[in-house]
């Protein structure tokens, strides 16, 4: 499967492109930061954001998009950015029929290093690792979406499992239900 990592930024917005084969093995595809200055109109910034992860979209083919869920931050404006600019790449791929993923930190930071709260350098230095990198990629933005895209590969099985299951229980109380009312009907005069 291949897989857009998306650590989404306005100043700094994370791009990353894995392969995922059997088992846990990943093969990193691509990786860049899209960059926006700051002294830019909003509405420009977060074209600029959109355009590139489209360009990316465009270029890798994903078949699913993992994109960092923001949940909260300290400064409000920042979380504000963050959302803003996760929000156009998740309409990007929809508008292309690309499954859209959101993950938690917490939920990355535990697929990749096994500890939900570890810390950016114990991720960059997981992500160099499974990957087998010459080097941490930089800035921290680029590792975030790698790290983005494993877990995404590493849990898209299970969350695919998980929703089939559901599916299938959804379908039999159906037909339970139905059973249930035709016999309601069978016994009533």
């Amino acid at each position: 499967m291949r897989v857009m990592g998306v650590d989404p930024g306005l100043t700094r917005c994370g791009l990353s492109v894995v392969d995922s084969g059997p088992g846990r093995k990943v093969v990193p595809v691509a990786v860049t930061v899209v960059r926006t200055p700051l002294e830019s109109d909003l509405a420009l910034r977060l074209m600029a954001v959109a355009d590139a992860a489209e360009a990316w979209m465009e270029r890798h083919q994903p078949e699913a998009v993992a994109i960092e869920r923001v949940f909260a931050q300290h400064n409000v404006s920042t979380a504000m950015g963050t959302a803003q600019a996760g929000g156009v790449i998740a309409v990007a791929a929809a508008r292309r029929g690309i499954k859209v993923v959101f993950h938690t930190p917490s939920e990355v930071k535990a697929a990749v290093t096994g500890n939900g709260s570890a810390d950016k350098a114990q991720v960059t230095a997981m992500v160099t690792r499974i990957l087998g990198l010459d080097a941490p990629p930089k800035p921290a933005d680029a590792a975030d979406a790698l790290a983005l895209a494993i877990c995404h590969s590493w849990r898209a099985p299970l969350i695919d499992r998980m929703a089939a299951a559901q599916a299938q229980a959804e379908e039999v109380k159906r037909r339970y239900e139905a059973r249930l009312a035709q016999q309601r009907k069978v016994v009533r005069p």
